[in-house]
């Protein structure tokens, strides 16, 4: 039968091929959304690592003199030094201005812890780095973070500690590291105690970090992020120079049942303290839905190209096999005089199709599965594209087929004698 039916589609491979080739490309679009689905689907039942309830962040964009560089130039050739001094004189204040502002906001009632950071999660911010280990690099995001920032947001210390006092005059600079990148490092000792040197552009020195802390696997940018490698470092604001970590968000936890209110209160304290700089707070459950529907606009896009692709593969599918039938009207006469039944005839049709879209399908897998291997978007999951190839299989498959029932009805009920008359 399949022989048959194989020898079917081939005597008819002119008018087939661009059946097959539409049939070709809704597979690689279906397996391209499902693709993306799954991942997100994947991201999503993972941790995120941190809480989002009760916390409030509040962007600081710095103006007036401590907000700007110095551009002081010395005609005697000490202009770097100068500028050098005026950037470290600058940083000073601001770090002082910051931790004014902490405190500010820490004797706040409704405030149960308040940390400083560089980059908060949602913002859209990134910052990367690599690290070398034994000579080999690993790619890792990385923010900064004063010692109440575990505790403000929540984070779960697995190994070691958070930043602390213990680390004040240290040589080296402490980090905390997530889970995922301490399995990659470290796969057969502790991280906690090791030593690990950053690459910075230009081979610039820098000083060795030292793993303090590992925390769970912390995605920054929301539940449809993938897991990253991820670092920490500590953010001291009576550190000196321009080189300490920079602090430009407040991270504030309040306790359960405040209101919006808040954010006036805590913004009117904060313009109090730096009456220069702008403040602007939102909850981080808000943050939240912004960067969702951000992660979710290539998803709904995807969704619809596909689904109009699929409705004009479904009509000029429908439409091609109702030529079919009309054309092929004398053949099916002859088979239904010789006593093939109308459940025959049906699947004759069905199976051609059927037939037609294997062969475009293996083409389109064999396409697909370059991804996994060449590893192209590392980021996905062999199980992902395992599982989005299955779904484009099963609707490739059951719209064809859809679109191939109804001619194959009205193809098996074409009456013996009206078929052979039929000119």
């Amino acid at each position: 039968m399949i022989r048959h039916l194989l020898k079917l589609v081939w005597n008819r491979k002119r008018s087939n091929l661009l059946i097959a080739i539409e049939i070709l490309l809704s597979f690689i679009v279906l397996t391209a959304v499902a693709t993306l689905v799954v991942f997100y689907v994947d991201n999503y039942r993972r941790p995120l690592g941190f809480d989002v309830d009760n916390i409030w962040t509040v962007s600081i964009e710095m103006h007036g003199p401590m907000g700007r560089a110095s551009t002081t130039v010395v005609n005697d050739g000490t202009a770097p030094e100068a500028v050098a001094a005026a950037e470290t004189l600058r940083h000073t204040r601001e770090r002082d201005l910051i931790a004014q502002l902490l405190l500010a906001v820490r004797d706040m009632p409704e405030v149960e812890a308040v940390a400083g950071a560089a980059i908060v999660p949602y913002s859209g911010n990134s910052w990367n780095s690599d690290i070398e280990i034994n000579g080999k690099r690993y790619r890792y995001g990385a923010d900064a973070g004063t010692d109440d920032f575990a505790k403000t947001m929540g984070l779960q210390i697995t190994q070691g500690r958070w930043f602390s006092r213990e680390d004040d005059g240290a040589a080296w600079r402490p980090v905390v590291i997530n889970e995922r990148l301490a399995h990659e490092m470290f796969p057969d000792k502790s991280p906690v105690g090791q030593f690990m040197t950053e690459q910075r552009p230009g081979g610039d020195p820098t000083p060795r970090m030292r793993v303090v802390g590992v925390i769970t696997d912390f995605r920054k940018d929301g539940e449809y992020a993938p897991a990253e490698n991820f670092v920490f470092s500590r953010a001291r604001l009576t550190d000196a120079g321009a080189e300490a970590e920079p602090v430009r968000e407040i991270v504030i936890r309040v306790k359960p049942g405040t209101t919006s209110a808040f954010e006036e209160r805590a913004v009117s304290r904060l313009r109090a303290a730096a009456p220069d700089w702008t403040f602007q707070a939102e909850p981080l459950p808000q943050s939240r839905e912004t960067a969702l529907r951000f992660w979710l606009a290539p998803v709904s896009a995807a969704a619809i190209v596909s689904a109009f692709l699929l409705l004009m593969v479904a009509m000029g599918l429908t439409g091609v096999l109702w030529l079919h039938i009309t054309q092929r009207t004398r053949e099916i006469g002859l088979r239904r005089a010789k006593g093939a039944t109308s459940v025959n005839i049906r699947q004759q049709f069905v199976g051609e199709v059927v037939v037609l879209t294997t062969i475009a399908v293996l083409v389109g897998i064999t396409i697909v599965v370059q991804f996994p291997i060449l590893r192209i978007f590392d980021v996905v999951r062999p199980f992902v594209y395992a599982v989005s190839i299955s779904i484009a299989l099963v609707l490739i498959y059951a719209l064809t087929t859809a679109c191939a029932w109804a001619p194959g009805r009205i193809a098996s009920a074409i009456e013996p004698a009206e078929a052979l008359r039929y000119e």
